[in-house]
């Protein structure tokens, strides 16, 4: 079954994304399973590498390096990481700086969509 996840929140100070996160590592770990995520808006912000957070608070980097360890694609919104300043060369390895069209094929491969 081919999943997509499409964040919208940041990653701190809204636990939506970082509970479609814990959702999608989860269900990334099944048999048979594909696993797409897609961020946009303010959830672009989970993408960038070098992430330091408090000792014992969860870290999305981490996080989204479990999902894509478990072979799943993992995209951000690139006219939104351009809004924000963040580059390509800052996001996190194997995350890949994709377009609306690039959601719109996700969109129509997929079994089911999640909303974060």
């Amino acid at each position: 079954m081919k999943i997509l996840f499409i964040l919208n929140d940041p990653p701190y100070g809204s636990e939506r994304s970082y509970n479609g996160l814990r959702l999608a590592g989860s269900i990334s770990k099944q048999e048979g399973a594909e696993v797409f995520i897609f961020m946009m808006g303010d959830a672009v912000s989970c993408a960038k590498s070098g992430q330091k957070v408090p000792q014992g608070y969860y870290n999305v980097e981490i996080m989204i390096k479990n999902v894509l360890s478990h072979k799943s694609k993992v995209g951000v919104c690139g006219t939104c990481i351009d809004a924000r300043g963040i580059t390509e060369k800052e996001l996190i390895e194997g995350v890949e700086k994709s377009t609306l069209s690039h959601l719109t094929d996700w969109t129509m491969e997929v079994d089911k969509i999640l909303v974060f």
